[in-house]
């Protein structure tokens, strides 16, 4: 495994990072959590220290998970990565509307981007109970909440970060102007945002601001919802509560030309008898700006091939090569 430091932060992070949330059954049509936490202890066995949560992810539940699934570990050893400003408990309405969902037991929920001061010192006391640890190592933004200023929000974890309960201050989902008004007040480590072959938008302003500034960038659905895996069908069935159902990448038209692109790169992973997911994952991290690999596994089986995609070795011309297949997919722009 490589690690690497989250900006100037003084936290280290595995390249591949566990992103636990399937393991909250949030939008990912469920879980067991035996598996979850197996799933997280043998990517810990591997060198995968560092492990990506949020409140929100099955409300609560992924939280849970992780703390449960890093106690008896040695705490200096392991990254506890999560998330504030999503709110779906509030008594009154507060914030900027976010979306509806459905909580683990089928009940319906609104959830609000909320980032207000007393919110998140709020939620980051519910966030160190659940985890079962005093301290965050990198306790990130969610979502950009447009009914709060910026600068607000970032003084109110400046003091978390005072009072030694968070280690260092990463967002998520920011634009470049937006991760540039938050240094005014706090320093930032990280940007956690969406990148896969097929997702590529922030190699515009994001990637660029995040060089230029040396701030380390988190791409999370890097294998793009098993759909960069090579498993997925044209029209293949998915529960109601699974996001894929809807998202537009999974119709069938645009799952028939990813896997034609995934046939092109099949023999190089064969050749050298890895999965295709593997090599996907790979290709990610070698591209600029990209610090992190965030990936989520349902068992220990799928943690365990994650972890070893770092074993694997891409030659520049071979890099190269699948961008070059890559780029001929009309939408991976």
């Amino acid at each position: 495994m490589e690690y690497k430091e989250l900006g100037n932060s003084g936290v280290r992070a595995s390249v591949i990072t566990f992103g636990s949330w399937a393991a909250g059954g949030w939008m990912w049509g469920g879980t067991e959590q035996n598996d979850a936490v197996g799933a997280i202890r043998a990517a810990y066995d591997l060198g995968v220290t560092s492990i990506d949560t949020a409140p929100i992810y099955g409300m609560g539940l992924s939280e849970e998970i992780v703390g449960q699934a890093i106690k008896g570990l040695p705490r200096d050893k392991v990254q506890v990565l999560t998330k504030f400003g999503m709110r779906w408990d509030l008594p009154t309405p507060q914030g900027d509307f976010g979306f509806k969902t459905k909580d683990n037991s089928g009940h319906d929920l609104d959830v609000y981007k909320y980032a207000a001061p007393e919110s998140i010192i709020r939620e980051c006391e519910d966030s160190l109970r659940r985890l079962g640890t005093d301290y965050i190592d990198l306790y990130q933004i969610h979502w950009p909440d447009v009914t709060t200023p910026i600068d607000a929000t970032m003084e109110a974890v400046a003091k978390l970060v005072q009072q030694g309960k968070v280690r260092a201050v990463g967002v998520s989902n920011y634009s470049a102007a937006q991760m540039a008004e938050a240094e005014k007040t706090v320093p930032l480590a990280s940007n956690q945002v969406p990148y896969s072959m097929v997702r590529r938008n922030i190699e515009k302003d994001v990637v660029p601001y995040c060089l230029e500034h040396n701030k380390a960038i988190l791409a999370y659905s890097p294998l793009q919802l098993g759909l960069l895996t090579g498993k997925i069908k044209p029209g293949q069935h998915f529960d109601a509560s699974d996001l894929r159902a809807t998202h537009p990448l999974f119709k069938p038209e645009f799952v028939t030309r990813v896997n034609a692109f995934l046939d092109q790169i099949r023999p190089l992973a064969e050749s050298k008898n890895v999965s295709l997911s593997q090599v996907v994952l790979r290709w990610t991290l070698a591209q600029p700006g990209i610090t992190v690999a965030l990936v989520g596994a349902r068992n220990a089986e799928q943690a365990t091939q994650n972890a070893k995609a770092m074993d694997v070795k891409l030659s520049s011309e071979e890099l190269d090569y699948i961008t070059k297949e890559l780029n001929k997919l009309p939408t991976a722009g």
